[in-house]
């Protein structure tokens, strides 16, 4: 069963996520992914996340797929044309890859080359656009295909964010766009989640929170001060603060954090963040008895 089948089941749905290498040994994402194997619904493959050079989210997404995994290739209109991205769509669809996360993308300047000219030709909505148009057996100037591709289309949203009505605006744009379910940005108030999954109750989609595990309170403050729609409680940072094993305390805060969501069906899922520690994540997971 897999995850479009899984979530339209009504299962508890996880999801993680892993970056491709800077570079082409693709050894550690390999080991991360045999060690989830069988233990998460579907992994994302991060498309040149916060404007760095990788290797592609296409190549990570093929990848996985060869290990047996269900893999949700990102994508973004930061590099990328319209032209560019409706062939690497039919690239995936062709090489067996049907999840998509649309993401407009963060800008070249945060990135490892910040001389670098943004595309935005597309933002997230309009690759959704895209992808429905393609699976209509034609391209966005509606020319025909030689074989229709099948997606099942995700977008991102986030929780925590003011003015909120905003976010809902353009979560109803990428539901009609095309989008079935939503990874959200990391979420740490039990209460903000819930808030958010009663303002959208009346919406037909599926919700997965978005679960970062901190490494240290310094992470924690960075996030809280540098990432849009991130905040973290203060008692969450004074309990990183005083633990002598910073790494299991953030595993043990995140995987009371799953606990509660799942236990309280407060939305369908959760999306696993490791950032750069994806090795911790099948620890997390025995945490949580997945």
């Amino acid at each position: 069963m897999n995850l479009k089948e899984k979530l339209a089941r009504g299962d508890f749905v996880i999801t993680a996520e892993m970056a491709p290498p800077k570079g082409i040994d693709f050894g550690h994402i390999r080991e991360c992914a045999r060690a989830v194997k069988g233990r998460v619904d579907g992994v994302n493959v991060t498309d040149f996340q916060s404007a760095v050079v990788r290797a592609s989210s296409l190549g990570g997404a093929k990848m996985l797929l060869d290990e047996g995994l269900e893999p949700i290739m990102q994508i973004t209109g930061r590099d990328r044309n319209r032209i560019a991205i409706q062939g690497e769509l039919l690239s995936a669809a062709a090489l067996g890859i049907k999840n998509v996360l649309a993401l407009t993308g963060d800008h070249p300047s945060i990135g490892d080359h910040p001389d670098a000219r943004g595309v935005f030709d597309m933002d997230s909505v309009n690759i959704l656009q895209a992808a429905t148009k393609l699976m209509e057996g034609q391209d966005l100037n509606g020319n025909e295909l030689s074989g229709t591709p099948e997606y099942f289309l995700g977008a991102s949203v986030t929780p925590l964010y003011d003015p909120l009505e905003l976010q809902i605006i353009k979560m109803k744009k990428k539901i009609q766009a095309g989008a079935k379910f939503f990874q959200t940005q990391a979420v740490y108030d039990i209460d903000v989640i819930r808030s958010f999954m009663d303002e959208i109750k009346d919406l037909n989609t599926k919700v997965l929170v978005g679960v970062i595990p901190l490494k240290s309170a310094g992470m924690a403050k960075y996030m809280n001060n540098n990432v849009p729609g991130i905040q973290v409680p203060d008692e969450i940072i004074e309990r990183m603060r005083k633990a002598e094993d910073k790494t299991k305390e953030g595993l043990n805060i995140a995987a009371e954090f799953i606990e509660q969501i799942k236990e309280e069906k407060i939305c369908d899922g959760v999306h696993i963040m490791a950032i750069g520690a994806e090795e911790n994540v099948p620890t997390l997971l025995d945490m949580c008895g997945f």
